[in-house]
């Protein structure tokens, strides 16, 4: 595959009784440039657009969220060893043979002589409100996509671009431009950044045109901006 054609990822319409399938699919669409607006300034878009869909557009947003497979496998694990423990404890003191693997007997009386107002159990409490906090932001807060969704008009038909591959189709288009050596592309949030080194000269304006240009070819669903910082 060729620094200027990104690699897509393209779940089609399921057939009746099918699940999805993946394959290889090309779109063409808009880019946005600037501002904090949700389209922000100097957006562009292709000649030929799809038809906007709010349905297909939250359609794809939601296929290629972040999974969170991490923190969730860890609180999972956790969790499943502690009802394990607790568990065991049970069930050998009900046979008269207690493990006592938990201190629960230090534990009772440290709790039963201590305070609400002790500094100990209010750092525990402090501890525990901010690990579920995290938890919670975790979870809700959405993470960087796996893929960048592609607007395809189709609720069942779901287009994705790898943001590594996005981001060496600009830097190949960055290299294109005269004067440009070569280039490096990164997608930091909702930025493209892209690095060209020159052999001299101030050609950041035409840089950015062509990155632009490039990044009108797709119909993306978020508008994404584009930063250029040239260095000799």
């Amino acid at each position: 595959m060729s620094g200027s054609d990104p690699e897509i990822c393209a779940i089609p319409p399921d057939p009746p009784g099918k699940g999805h399938i993946s394959g290889r699919h090309s779109e063409q669409g808009h880019v946005g440039d600037g501002g904090p607006s949700a389209e922000p300034a100097g957006a562009h878009r292709a000649g030929i657009e799809v038809p906007p869909s709010k349905a297909a557009d939250r359609a794809a947003v939601r296929a290629f969220r972040p999974a969170r497979r991490v923190p969730a496998v860890v609180v999972s694990a956790l969790l499943a060893v502690g009802s394990l423990l607790l568990l065991l404890e049970i069930v050998s003191g009900l046979v008269g043979r207690p493990l006592r693997w938990i201190p629960y007997d230090r534990m009772l009386a440290w709790a039963s002589t201590t305070s609400w107002s002790d500094p100990l159990v209010l750092l525990g409490a402090a501890l525990v409100t901010l690990i579920g906090v995290a938890l919670l932001l975790t979870a809700l807060v959405p993470g960087r996509p796996r893929m960048v969704p592609v607007r395809s008009g189709d609720p069942d038909l779901i287009i994705g671009l790898r943001p590594r591959s996005v981001a060496r189709a600009l830097a190949h288009a960055a290299e294109q431009v005269p004067g440009v050596r070569s280039a490096r592309g990164k997608l930091r949030g909702q930025t493209f950044a892209v690095t060209p080194t020159t052999y001299g000269g101030n050609v950041d304006q035409d840089v950015r045109g062509a990155v632009l240009s490039r990044l009108a070819g797709y119909d993306l669903v978020h508008p994404y901006r584009v930063a250029v910082r040239g260095r000799r």
